[in-house]
């Protein structure tokens, strides 16, 4: 989803002298004048990459050991599902305990702010397009299905029986192998001129081989599919159910015992020192996450799908930029992370 940028310039007016930028918590309603800005919470982002694959048993399948020596070929359709991989990212989603108000006076210089469509900080006083990322759009490539009959010679159609016509396909097949050894040794009795024509003849022969050869094997079609689940930790999660994979089905819900559970572990890792709660929120400057660490790993019986290290603002605290920054003498340019809250960058410049 493409951004949209939200700007709120504040008037700037000469004097001498200066006035604080002023922060609260909540909404300002009334004579005041200024921005209401939202903090982010993580959402912890599972990304599963599955694969739905269809068999369809060929027409010759039953005669495939007989003249192909192809073992184990089955007769019986199926659909089943693997996971191919799993990943794991963090979102900010809007937390409404952290909503925030700055009251643009008429001397404060920290008029610029940049808020996400949600309402979350991303930057103070950075030009609109600094942040601007093109979207990219992925189309999956559509599977050809090739009709294996267009290459069956007049002989083959006309067969007598089923097994006499899978006889004659085989030993077409063999024919076409032959005719690929002698292409590629240099041997046929019409060799191509130039490589790539010997590509465009061999690109040709491998089609003719594969569709007739799956008369025999059959068809594995590959239908990838991503699924995204998303879960808000507010404390560490011991062994709890992230869903359920069913082989027959793929991704179900959590509540469907048709699948077997996959469960994540996330650990705070207690890496920003909390500091103390006495109870009351006190708002000092504009406010901005530190965010804490945790281990998380997706388990699947025995099997570790995905283990790695996240930030979550859960799991950190919130702390302050001083007041007196933004002053007449200096611009002071932040960025702010729109997925942890946390700051990104601070820079200053001298005003002239």
């Amino acid at each position: 989803m493409k951004k949209k940028m939200i700007w709120v310039a504040g008037i700037l007016i000469a004097t001498s002298a200066y006035a604080q930028t002023d922060v609260s918590t909540g909404i300002m309603r009334g004579k005041d004048y200024g921005v209401t800005y939202l903090l982010p919470k993580t959402e912890i982002e599972i990304v599963v990459q599955a694969t739905k694959h269809t068999y369809m048993p060929g027409e010759f399948c039953k005669y495939a050991d007989r003249y192909l020596r192809m073992n184990n070929v089955s007769a019986d359709p199926n659909i089943y599902w693997t996971i191919d991989k799993v990943q794991t990212y963090v979102a900010g989603v809007p937390d409404k305990d952290n909503v925030y108000f700055v009251k643009l006076k008429d001397k404060t210089v920290a008029p610029l702010m940049e808020l996400t469509e949600d309402g979350i900080v991303r930057s103070i006083n950075i030009p609109l397009n600094s942040h601007t990322i093109p979207a990219t759009k992925i189309t999956a490539a559509a599977q050809e299905i090739i009709d294996p009959r267009k290459f069956l010679t007049e002989e083959i159609l006309m067969a007598s029986s089923r097994a006499k016509m899978a006889e004659l396909v085989a030993k077409e097949i063999y024919n076409i192998r032959e005719s690929k050894n002698a292409l590629v040794r240099g041997q046929a009795d019409n060799m191509p001129k130039d490589g790539a024509q010997l590509k465009l003849m061999l690109d040709h022969l491998d089609e003719q081989e594969q569709a007739m050869t799956e008369m025999f094997s059959g068809v594995l079609n590959k239908e990838e599919k991503i699924y995204t689940i998303r879960l808000t930790p507010g404390k560490d999660m011991n062994n709890e159910v992230a869903f359920r994979f069913s082989k027959k089905l793929g991704i179900v819900a959590n509540n469907d015992l048709a699948g077997e559970p996959v469960y994540i572990t996330l650990k705070n890792l207690k890496t920003v020192k909390m500091p103390e709660d006495d109870g009351k929120k006190k708002v000092d400057g504009v406010a901005y996450n530190v965010p804490g660490r945790a281990s998380i790993v997706l388990k699947q019986e025995k099997e570790i799908l995905f283990e790695d290290e996240v930030p979550v603002t859960q799991f950190g605290t919130v702390e302050y930029l001083a007041p007196t920054l933004f002053n007449k003498n200096s611009t002071v340019k932040v960025t702010f992370n729109p997925v942890t809250g946390g700051l990104v960058k601070v820079d200053r410049e001298e005003n002239k």
